[in-house]
Formats: structure tokens, sequence, C-alpha cells
């Protein structure tokens, strides 16, 4: 579950940049990126996020030596390092630095956002969701509206806190399918839909919940 969690990527290749931006996005995370280590370091001083994608080869810094500097500042959020060097001194060096995962180039996006839910699963950092009424906790795998709480099975939990990761917004049905099932599972449509379904008729249990609309064409929304 990424429930909105804020990512920062520091990355200094405009297309990888931006391909990692709109990926991350996608995923429900609310993702932001910036080229230097300086743009990163200045970043962090408006607010602390949740998780940091650093690419180590930087034009101003070592991304290692900006991972021991935002240590020093006490930022603790779970940094994953980007590579092109897969060396073992190289991935010793960077979990010295303060790192805690490290990925080489070229790498699979499904394992970029696989690794990051681990970081922040590992972190404390995916904790309850609140958001359009109702509270999403990933300890008991409940929906709750402050008044009654409704049990769900863990592929309900995943695709609600994909719509809610996002109220009012459409998802379309391609990342519904991403968030409910693991990459490369085979879903038809009649699936998603009876999921969703299902997930209606447990909205409709707790008075304060939001409703679950389709959005032809495209895929369906929290409103």
């Amino acid at each position: 579950m990424t429930c909105g969690q804020a990512i920062v990527i520091v990355e200094d290749d405009d297309e990888l940049r931006g391909v990692l931006v709109r990926g991350l996005r996608e995923e429900g995370f609310a993702a932001e990126a910036v080229s230097t280590g300086r743009e990163l370091l200045e970043r962090v001083e408006r607010s602390a996020p949740d998780a940091l994608v650093i690419d180590i080869g930087l034009p101003d810094s070592d991304g290692r030596d900006l991972c021991q500097a935002l240590r020093a500042r006490g930022v603790g959020a779970p940094i994953l390092f980007l590579t092109a060097r897969d060396a073992l001194v190289d991935r010793l060096a960077g979990f010295d630095a303060g790192g805690d995962d490290y990925l080489a180039k070229p790498f699979a996006f499904v394992e970029l956002v696989a690794r990051l839910q681990a970081l922040l699963r590992r972190s404390g950092g995916d904790g309850a969701l609140e958001a359009a009424g109702v509270r999403l906790d990933p300890v008991t795998h409940t929906v709750g509206d402050g008044a009654g709480t409704v049990a769900l099975t863990p592929t309900e939990f995943r695709l609600l806190a994909r719509l809610l990761a996002r109220p009012g917004e459409a998802v379309r049905r391609r990342d519904l399918v991403r968030a409910g099932w693991p990459h490369g599972a085979i879903v038809r449509d009649n699936t998603l839909d009876a999921y969703v379904a299902r997930l209606r008729r447990k909205l409709r249990m707790l008075a304060q919940a939001p409703a679950i609309a389709t959005v032809h064409g495209i895929g369906y929304r929290i409103e």
C-alpha cells in the first residue's frame, strides 16, 4: 500500500527522472524529483519525505556523500540508491554511508516499486490511511468511519487503498489491477468489477463511507 507517501528522487538524467516521477505517481505515491544534491538538501529542509531515491552519480556530488549529509541533518527516511556501478565494493560503500537499499541500472520499474514498499514497511511508513471520511488500517485489514468497521480481504484492501490515495480522481483499471494483484497476474475485467462490487457492498455497511463511482471507459473513483 502506498497511500500517497512522499517520495523524493534526485536523478540528473532528465528522461529517467520523468519516467520515475510519472510511474511512482501512477502507483499512488506523492513523487517529486530534483536533479542535483544541492536541490535535494534544499527540498528536505521544507519537509521530510517518507523515502528517498538517490542516484549515486550526480553532477555536483556523490550520492553516498549526500546520504551522509542527510543523516547528519537528522533525516531518517529510508534511502534507495540508484547506480550504474554494481561492484560489491560500491554496494558496501553505499550501505556504510547510511543507505538502506541499492538498485543497479538498468532496472525493472516494478522492482523499484517493490523495494520502496518494503523499505516503507520496515520503517513504519506504511501506516493507516485516513481519507474521504474513512480510515484504512493495514494491521487489522479493516476500513472504518469512526462508528464502525468492516473487514477486508488483502485484495480488497489494496484496491481501496489505491482509490483512497487520490479521492475524487479517476483511477484507471490497469492501475487498480497493478495495485490489487501481483505483477504478471492475469486479471479479467469482470474479476476487477466483481471486487469493486464487493467493496461497494462493504462500504454501504458504514454510515459515513464514500461511494465508488464508475468512470466509463476509464475506471473508478471515490466520491
